[in-house]
């Protein structure tokens, strides 16, 4: 295989993690022996990937507040939703309603905004969507009929759109996958944790001012984001190339090391691939760093960006206009049976969350809990204190996790391996259901219907967390593309639950309505069994079609 070309053979989402011999000589993670970087960093400092320490925890720490600038206005809503009906006249189901379109155009508006942010950065398109979403909720609070409201949450949800799959892209340029989940992780925390908190503090202030001052005090809370931003979220967009002498430092003389049994363990794992034949260790290195490659040894500036050279609105830029290219990137990842069932996956796993916003004000403010508005929102807390228990699992472990099955399977790694974190969530998700339904139906102590509703809303993280990794470990060289898919039909999901829980419950009652709801969840997230066996066969039954993807992905972006 020449400098550049890739290796059709290679499975996507097989990798190499881990130097069980210790004589591979692909780059390794700092402060461990044995850790194989992925992607491999180039040489120039400002690489993303070579960021400092400091520099990546800031980039972090912007997409936190951007999910929570974003995140905290889509969800302020949900425990105010009888005053907000009962001063306006608009009805509870009607809100939903409106609640539903926003989920709708929250996936679609990613149709535009993800291939504008791969054409011009993703800096000035995080920036528009904040300024753009605080200008558009300034109309909320006189919002006063039906079809106004449901104007309203669509344009929230178009604007707001890049908090669904931006986000984790933005995660993927500056951190490797042995440390992804846990980053994923904390946006996928910070994303829930803000649906959580915003309830609890728009009950409050409800309570106190008025349920105006909530999309008020919204507006306010964006544009404090907003500046946050501008002066310290850094472009993340980046053209690495690698010289020949990484490209060297990849290969493997396959001679000088021993397996210890990784090469069998692979034709075992992969038996029931028909076509499946294992490739030579060395050929998986080479394909792990074949991204860009040059013909000569690039020299680098030593010279780390000022402060105000990352202030650029413009470092983002692609050289050519390939938005259409960009736009069209997306529709082709729907043939890939691992991106369609992270989508139904991801949605299966927080819509039951969306069922939880539809019917928490009218359950806790009936007979015989009577609670007000301040305290609805005081009920989030319960999500909130889960969601932060189930990120140690979703986040740290699901890493800790994937190293450790590839240690012991020679170093090499599947994309599957993470999956196991779901079980946790199809068991706890099915009884939290049980458990919110049958309480509320039966109208048993308070306690026990807040500690379900905290449960089914914390296991989202897991779920959020699981599927977004496992699809940029599949098809990372893609993951932008794929990503869209993913939150469409997540959000799809959430629309037609949004849009049909009202029936649903006014024709099977709370009790089988929540009963059945926990049969689906246990499915929907048990399917992970059916992919952790299944998806290594579909990689592979795809992986011609996949690279050549990649392959014209890069001589469009490449000018060839």
């Amino acid at each position: 295989m020449t400098e550049g070309e890739i290796d059709y053979n290679i499975v996507p989402g097989t990798t190499i993690l881990v130097d069980a011999t210790g004589a591979l000589q692909a780059e390794h993670a700092k402060g461990t022996k044995d850790i194989i970087l992925i992607p491999t960093p180039s040489e120039d400092p400002n690489d993303p990937l070579n960021w400092t320490r400091a520099r990546k925890y800031l980039c972090a720490f912007c997409m936190v507040v951007y999910t929570f600038g974003i995140g905290v206005n889509t969800a302020a809503i949900y425990s105010v939703l009888t005053d907000v009906s009962e001063a306006t006249g608009i009805s509870v189901a009607a809100l939903n309603e409106g609640t539903g379109y926003m989920f709708l155009f929250l996936g679609i508006g990613n149709f535009f905004f993800q291939p504008l942010a791969r054409q011009y950065g993703k800096r000035p398109v995080y920036l528009f969507s904040m300024f753009a979403t605080c200008l558009v909720s300034v109309w909320a609070p006189f919002v006063k009929a039906r079809s106004h409201q449901i104007a309203d949450r669509i344009l929230i949800g178009f604007f707001s759109s890049p908090i669904e799959s931006l986000c984790e892209i933005t995660i993927t340029d500056i951190f490797f996958e042995h440390e992804r989940a846990t980053w994923l992780g904390i946006y996928g925390l910070a994303l829930v944790t803000s649906n959580f908190l915003a309830p609890v503090f728009a009950g409050l202030i409800t309570q106190g001012i008025g349920y105006k001052w909530v999309f008020n005090l919204c507006c306010i809370w964006m544009a404090v984001c907003f500046v946050f931003l501008f002066f310290f979220f850094e472009e993340t967009n980046y053209d690495r190339k690698l010289s020949p002498k990484i490209i060297d430092a990849a290969a493997v003389d396959s001679d000088s090391i021993e397996l210890n049994g990784s090469e069998a363990v692979v034709i075992d794992e992969e038996k029931k691939l028909d076509t499946y034949k294992s490739p030579d260790i060395n050929q998986i290195i080479s394909q792990q760093t074949n991204q860009n490659y040059t013909t000569q040894t690039i020299q680098y500036s030593s010279k780390v960006k000022t402060w105000r050279e990352k202030l650029s609105l413009t470092a983002g830029f692609g050289e050519k206009n390939l938005f259409w290219h960009f736009f069209l990137g997306p529709f082709k990842m729907v043939v890939f049976p691992s991106v369609l069932w992270s989508g139904f996956c991801y949605g299966s796993s927080l819509v039951w969350f969306t069922v939880l916003n539809a019917t928490s004000a009218t359950i806790l403010s009936a007979e015989p809990y009577h609670f007000n508005s301040s305290l609805r929102g005081v009920a989030y807390m319960s999500p909130f204190i889960f969601s932060c228990l189930c990120y140690f699992v979703a986040g740290y472990l699901s890493d800790k996790l994937k190293i450790y099955i590839a240690r012991k399977r020679g170093g090499v790694s599947y994309a599957e391996d993470r999956l196991w974190v779901m079980a946790l969530y199809s068991v706890l998700g099915a009884l939290a259901a049980f458990g919110w339904g049958l309480s509320a139906y039966f109208d048993q102590n308070w306690f026990l219907l807040i500690i379900c509703f905290g449960v089914l809303g914390g296991l989202g993280v897991i779920g959020a967390t699981g599927t977004v990794t496992y699809t940029s470990d599949c098809y990372h060289e893609l993951d932008s593309e794929a990503m869209v898919i993913v939150i469409i039909i997540r959000n799809v999901m959430s629309f037609a639950v949004s849009y049909g829980i009202g029936p649903w419950i006014d024709n099977l009652g709370l009790k089988k309505t929540f009963i059945s709801v926990g049969f689906i969840c246990l499915f929907c997230q048990g399917s992970f069994i059916i992919m952790r066996y299944t998806g290594p066969y579909w990689r592979n039954k795809t992986k011609g079609l996949y690279w050549r993807m990649v392959e014209n992905d890069r001589r469009v972006r490449n000018g060839h």
